[in-house]
């Protein structure tokens, strides 16, 4: 019998089932975590155009983020936004959170599930589309009608690259500067819908429709609702968008409850130099807080012009102008209606 032959057979057959054990458990090894840190800031000079008594200016650090996002094995991600802002009426710079959530994607679907201190629907949509956050708030979230984070429960979805993307949470609808409420909750929800393509193969890039919704009850009683719709054009060099939104709100709580009705209308426009990186822009932003009473509305203009000195660093220069329908209510409040500003951006 030939022992030594057989020997060297078993052994070889033992080393080719070690080595598919090992490329096996090799390949079912899960994905090393990922983790990634970045940052954003908004920094300003502002001078006072009303204000020729005092000639009011000042610079100022006005946002500070710094993003940590997690990616893990399992289609599971996690992010957690530091906020360092200054509030109104303190001099001092404070520290919040933005946002802190975990995520998870299912393998080969178009749904991503959010639970934590997420995105509201609409408002990081829509700064992505405009893309000058530096400048100042939305007119939804400047008139104080909608927050860009909240607590909740959401749902992220895309279709035929970005053809169709919607987002739909409930919420606590306090934002994330109002606390966590009480039992009473706020259901949020955005389509939008590409009808046609252009160089821009952005998620907000093309000619889009699109509509937000939101129903809830305040923490005070009574109820909370918005309606707007969108339609807007992006490609490379154009940006244009026009939206119409109406809302209401409870100015009393139970038993009466009285609703004041309002509208918000908002159209902006960025032109992009072919082979340049410098930018014009302009917006119009149309505030009627109650349309039951007559000279209340807010008009602000803003127009400027920005520099992409790199891609970490964007130089902006604009004006904001607010006119009152129904005049100036304090000298205070004419005092600083009409500001210049010099901004700048900068990410890592």
């Amino acid at each position: 019998m030939h022992v030594r032959p057989l020997l060297s057979l078993a052994a070889a057959g033992a080393l080719s089932t070690m080595s598919a054990t090992g490329l096996s458990a090799q390949a079912q090894a899960p994905q090393a975590p990922q983790v990634t840190v970045s940052g954003v800031s908004y920094l300003q000079y502002l001078y006072q155009l009303k204000d020729t008594a005092n000639h009011n200016n000042n610079f100022d650090v006005t946002r500070a983020y710094i993003n940590v996002i997690g990616r893990f094995s399992g289609g599971v991600s996690t992010r957690i936004t530091a906020d360092v802002n200054r509030p109104a009426g303190d001099n001092s710079l404070r520290y919040r959170l933005k946002y802190a959530f975990v995520a998870y994607t299912p393998q080969g679907s178009s749904l991503t599930y959010k639970l934590g201190q997420i995105h509201t629907p609409f408002i990081d949509w829509e700064e992505a589309l405009w893309d000058y956050r530096m400048q100042g708030q939305m007119a939804m979230e400047r008139g104080g009608y909608l927050s860009s984070s909240d607590f909740g429960l959401g749902v992220d979805g895309n279709w035929n690259a970005d053809r169709v993307n919607m987002q739909v949470g409930i919420y606590n609808g306090e934002s994330y500067s109002g606390g966590t409420g009480d039992k009473r909750k706020d259901l949020m929800g955005r389509v939008s819908v590409r009808v046609k393509p252009t160089d821009d193969a952005s998620r907000v890039g093309g000619l889009r429709i699109t509509a937000y919704g939101q129903y809830g009850k305040p923490t005070t009683g009574g109820e909370r609702s918005r309606l707007l719709g969108m339609v807007s054009y992006r490609t490379r060099l154009i940006t244009l968008a026009g939206e119409y939104a109406v809302t209401k709100d409870s100015t009393a709580g139970p038993p009466v409850v009285a609703k004041a009705s309002g509208s918000v209308a908002s159209f902006f426009g960025v032109y992009r130099f072919t082979n340049s990186k410098a930018a014009v822009l302009a917006r119009v932003d149309l505030t009627d807080p109650n349309t039951n009473v007559g000279n209340n509305r807010l008009t602000r203009v803003i127009g400027g012009a920005s520099y992409q000195l790199s891609p970490n660093l964007r130089l902006l220069a604009d004006v904001d102008l607010l006119t009152y329908q129904g005049g100036t209510p304090t000298p205070a409040l004419e005092a600083t209606r009409s500001q210049a500003y010099f901004q700048a951006q900068f990410t890592f």
